[in-house]
């Protein structure tokens, strides 16, 4: 039986991140996509000039069609655009009681430009985080949500603040290896993996599905966090330019 996964996300129209890497790590790992798109994007692999948050009247539509019909194994919780959106995604896991989910608390696009409006950071990890399993900002983002620099002091604010999981993604900071932190109550465990040459376009999109997979397959967190991490490395071994920005990586099924 395939996992159904629920993917809350931006659509991304060059289809390297949001619900396009998305729907292809959940797929690749043996996983079914289920998705609510929270807004269409105006980007390319180069940046993100604009976007339009949906209607969350016309969600919460889409929302109850698919509750009355599927039952989910984990959520996937990309872009959220706004404050208003997070409390409408809150009050929708309040109906998915002990269900996974994996928040990649996205601010901005990995090329840059801004996915954001608000007092975003806060609301989500205020409003959104503590119903959340696992978080999974990069660097850069962490930092952002914790008010603090460095990878370990950002991880553990974010973990005590929220009460969750945290795992900081490594690939923006300046060193030889790429190092992963994942924060867990007292339990604090790092991957390093060597760096690749190449800047990428939805590696945290795929990331962050592909642990929401792993999850929902029965994985506890760590084994989820260490064999999403495997998956996405790979994938990023084999990515592909298709056009003049960053690259995307190849996600190919196991």
């Amino acid at each position: 039986m395939k996992p159904n996964i629920l993917v809350i996300a931006g659509h991304d129209p060059s289809g390297g991140a949001g619900i396009h890497a998305d729907i292809e790590a959940v797929h690749s790992l043996g996983g079914f996509a289920s998705t609510l798109i929270t807004a269409l994007t105006v980007q390319n692999s180069r940046n993100v000039s604009g976007f339009q948050l949906t209607p969350i009247d016309l969600l919460e539509q889409q929302a109850e069609a698919l509750l009355a019909d599927y039952q989910f194994q984990a959520v996937k919780i990309g872009m959220t655009g706004s404050v208003e959106m997070v409390e409408w995604i809150a009050d929708l896991l309040a109906r998915l009681p002990g269900v996974p989910v994996v928040l990649d608390p996205v601010l901005a696009a990995e090329a840059g430009g801004s996915l954001a409006r608000g007092d975003l950071g806060e609301a989500m990890l205020t409003r959104l985080a503590p119903l959340t399993t696992v978080l999974t900002p990069n660097l850069p983002e962490a930092e952002l949500l914790a008010g603090v620099p460095g990878v370990q002091a950002a991880g553990a604010r974010i973990a005590e603040r929220c009460g969750r999981a945290v795992l900081v993604t490594g690939t923006h900071d300046d060193t030889d290896q790429v190092s992963n932190h994942l924060f867990d109550g007292e339990r604090r465990h790092h991957w390093d993996w060597p760096r690749l040459p190449e800047v990428y376009h939805g590696s945290g999109c795929t990331l962050a599905s592909a642990m929401a997979c792993r999850l929902a397959r029965g994985d506890h967190l760590e084994q989820a966090a260490e064999q999403a991490q495997r998956w996405l490395h790979q994938a990023l071994r084999h990515a592909w330019r298709p056009g003049g920005g960053q690259y995307v990586p190849d996600r190919r099924p196991l």
